[in-house]
């Protein structure tokens, strides 16, 4: 089985697409060091750092009726290329501001508003453009073979983001938007000719399909909400630059190495599951993996140190990456190629209420209760969902394989 990961790499649009989305998420998770240091830096306020969160997140949530049709009825390609040349001249601003000394809590906020709409067309076309590259029976291993690819990127990015911001800001925004701008030329070499199988009249229904699909399912509905509610309540990423400054003692590097941690974890278990798909007992293992993630929460609220705040985000990022690969290739081989760019906006929103609107969350309550509170909690309220979900969805428990309802 390990023979047939190279042979993903020899399919050329799969390797470009690939490179691209090292350098996208590259760009991304440098960013997110970036202005999350400068901004708690500004402002001295958790809510401030939750409030990047949400400012990303609400535009996905207006956006996904919109952003579903758009990646069904145009080419998935160019959507990802426009999109992330937005993404640069976004960060272009910030890069502007810094330069001029103009920077501002309201300048962050309005880029991170310019980068979820500029994602929320991203997301969709991004996903569903995955099966398109690769034979259905090497999609598994074409998801977590992109799950490398972004975790490759989320352990150098925010590592290497950190030792940049030493030399300014200026300097950690102009990388970023540098890679946006690779990552727009190498996709441009993709070779794929996007065609509409069905031209269906747009409509309210057409536009609620994606919806109405994941409704239908169980098992993705299961899957994709369970992944929700736990990293919503269970992910403190929006908190680092405080655990970082204030708890552990740290500068930006120190921020880099708590942000790297758990896609190292990440990581580590998608080349795993790239050599060993999972087989049998999907469902189970699923919800093992985020109770796990929930237990991992609980250690990195208790830690006061920071090799073993790192070994809990390591924990929490490799059992993360089982639930996304279940979850992913749950929803790619159930969905019709032509509602793939509904479904995948649906999911999107999952995505992003997880992790947008979970950096928003984590703002609040630590303003409310404090910051360790918040992350024990929320890793407790991760261990109820579990629980609560097994009961709600028997189906998902159950599921043995992943293609074993596939028609």
């Amino acid at each position: 089985m390990s023979q047939d990961l190279p042979s993903l790499f020899k399919h050329r649009n799969f390797l470009h697409y690939w490179i691209g989305q090292i350098a996208s998420s590259f760009a991304f998770q440098m960013l997110s060091v970036g202005v999350g240091w400068q901004m708690y830096d500004l402002t001295g306020s958790p809510l401030a750092l939750g409030l990047v969160g949400l400012c990303q997140f609400l535009p996905q949530l207006v956006l996904t009726l919109l952003v579903g049709h758009v990646a069904d009825r145009y080419n998935r390609r160019l959507i990802c290329v426009f999109t992330r040349l937005t993404m640069a001249c976004t960060v272009a601003i910030l890069v502007y501001g810094n330069f001029t000394d103009t920077v501002s809590a309201n300048m962050i906020y309005a880029c991170a508003a310019l980068l979820g709409t500029a994602r929320a067309f991203e997301l969709p076309a991004n996903q569903a453009i995955l099966p398109n590259l690769v034979p259905s029976e090497q999609l598994s291993r074409a998801v977590s073979a992109m799950a490398s690819a972004r975790e490759i990127s989320v352990i150098a990015g925010p590592a290497l983001g950190g030792v940049i911001y030493l030399l300014g800001p200026t300097t950690l925004f102009g990388t970023s938007m540098s890679c946006f701008l690779i990552s727009c030329v190498i996709l441009s070499f993709l070779r794929y000719n996007f065609t509409v199988k069905h031209k269906t009249p747009v409509s309210l229904e057409h536009l609620l399909g994606g919806l109405m699909f994941i409704k239908g399912n169980k098992v993705i509905l299961g899957s994709v909400s369970l992944d929700m509610f736990a990293v919503l309540l269970g992910g403190a990423t929006a908190l680092l630059p405080i655990v970082a400054k204030d708890i552990l003692e740290t500068g930006p590097w120190g921020l880099g190495l708590l942000r790297c941690s758990p896609a190292l974890g990440a990581l580590l278990m998608s080349i795993y599951l790239a050599r060993h798909p999972l087989t049998q007992s999907v469902g189970k293992i699923m919800f093992a993996a985020v109770g796990v993630f929930g237990v991992a929460t609980i250690l990195f609220g208790l830690s006061d140190q920071l090799i073993l705040s790192m070994f809990a985000l390591v924990l929490l990022g490799a059992s993360d990456m089982i639930s996304v690969v279940i979850r992913s290739t749950l929803v790619q081989l159930e969905t019709p190629d032509e509602m793939r760019g509904r479904v995948s906006a649906a999911n999107s929103i999952f995505i992003g209420s997880s992790n947008q609107l979970g950096e928003f969350e984590s703002g609040v309550t630590a303003a409310w209760f404090g910051v360790v509170p918040a992350i024990i909690v929320g890793g407790v309220g991760t261990l109820a969902v579990v629980g609560i979900w097994m009961y709600l969805f028997p189906t998902l428990v159950q599921r043995n394989t992943l293609e074993e309802e596939r028609k």
